[in-house]
């Protein structure tokens, strides 16, 4: 099932404001709901509800719990930006009543969460669109440009010096360094990295052949933990590249380079960029499930190639009956239009009206 283009258009005109505003999660007043759209109001439920996993949506859940907890007294949501990898295998473990996970549950994995969920199954909620902004500390360059192929040399370690021949032709009016790159990666099982190295093997087959994954493969480069340490990585290291989400590249003041796409360009990241690669996303799950398959290849013009979907993953049936309540209207709040809107203030793309309407649906399904 293809997204709907006339789904995007709202998704695109949160963007226009958030590509004029200030990015930043320091803001500890929660965003009020507007007068239009979904309230939480309505689903607000008592206790205490944990969850973990993604670190790239730590943002977003962190201004969802101070809104919905001020609206809902009585209410604790507790979030552990963990990584994707640690908080499936905390859902697993019965000690995560949901998980946050930049990628969709392996094949080994689903069965295990299915056996949590009982009369029901672990499903994916996709709730937070996080642009993955490839983000660089060289005095002097701006605007650099990188084909799919030469960012996937530099990170194989194919690609060591900054005024190597292939990143000059990516940026023949650049002056180019002849320092020495040092590329970070995530040094945690990571679903961002997950997402990276998926575009990277299908779109630099040739440059990059250590497949996709959470745990990162390549040889060489510098490790950090969890989105906050790979941007401060960066920001500490002259002649270092990485990648991280858009709301912790802006929140670092991270330099942002544009990425070529399938129709050739260069396309810079901003909120509007990574909707048009969501607009050709597929949902692939069965039913309530919302799992979806991205085209990092996409020929739209204009699109930002490499973007990941944070799914809320959770029991669609068998949840514990003290925490139900709570689960339901948090989660109602967080796909809510006015959940949604809080993202555009800290560095995400509001899902498509079309997937948010379905994922609100899936919520309000949860028994």
């Amino acid at each position: 099932m293809k997204l709907q283009r006339h789904g995007t258009i709202a998704c695109l005109a949160l963007a226009t404001a958030l590509a004029v505003s200030a990015c930043g999660s320091d803001n500890n007043e929660p965003t009020e709901p507007s007068a239009s759209g979904s309230s939480a109001a309505e689903d607000c439920a008592t206790g205490t509800v944990n969850a973990q996993g993604s670190s790239a949506q730590k943002n977003a859940v962190d201004e969802w719990r101070k809104a919905y907890q001020q609206k809902c007294t009585g209410s604790t949501i507790n979030y552990e930006p963990s990584g994707s990898g640690a908080g499936i295998q905390a859902f697993i473990a019965g000690t995560a009543d949901f998980a946050g996970s930049d990628s969709a549950l392996k094949d080994d994995e689903q069965p295990k969460a299915d056996a949590k969920c009982t009369g029901g199954k672990a499903i994916h909620l996709p709730m937070v669109i996080g642009p993955v902004a490839i983000v660089y500390n060289v005095n002097g360059l701006d605007n650099l440009q990188l084909k799919p192929a030469t960012l996937a040399k530099i990170f194989a370690g194919k690609i060591t010096k900054w005024d190597d021949a292939a990143i000059k032709a990516d940026n023949p009016s650049a002056t180019l360094p002849s320092a020495t790159i040092q590329t970070v990666h995530r040094s945690d099982e990571s679903g961002t990295t997950d997402n990276f190295t998926d575009f990277l093997a299908k779109t630099a087959e040739a440059d990059w052949t250590f497949g996709k994954g959470k745990a990162w493969k390549a040889p060489g480069g510098t490790g950090a933990a969890k989105s906050d340490g790979v941007a401060s990585a960066v920001k500490q290291a002259e002649g270092s590249i990485s990648y991280v989400e858009m709301s912790y590249a802006e929140n670092s003041s991270l330099k942002m380079a544009k990425i070529g796409n399938g129709a050739g360009e260069f396309a810079e990241l901003t909120p509007e960029s990574a909707g048009k690669t969501i607009a050709g996303a597929e949902v692939v799950g069965q039913g309530e499930d919302l799992k979806m398959k991205i085209d990092f290849n996409t020929k739209e013009a204009g699109a930002y190639p490499i973007v990941l979907v944070t799914y809320e993953i959770v029991c669609s049936k068998g949840l514990a009956a003290d925490k139900l309540a709570l689960v339901k209207g948090f989660l109602s709040y967080a796909a809510s239009t006015d959940g949604q809107a809080d993202l555009t203030e800290l560095g995400y793309a509001p899902l498509p009206e079309t997937v948010r309407a379905k994922v609100e649906a899936s919520v309000k399904a949860l028994a």
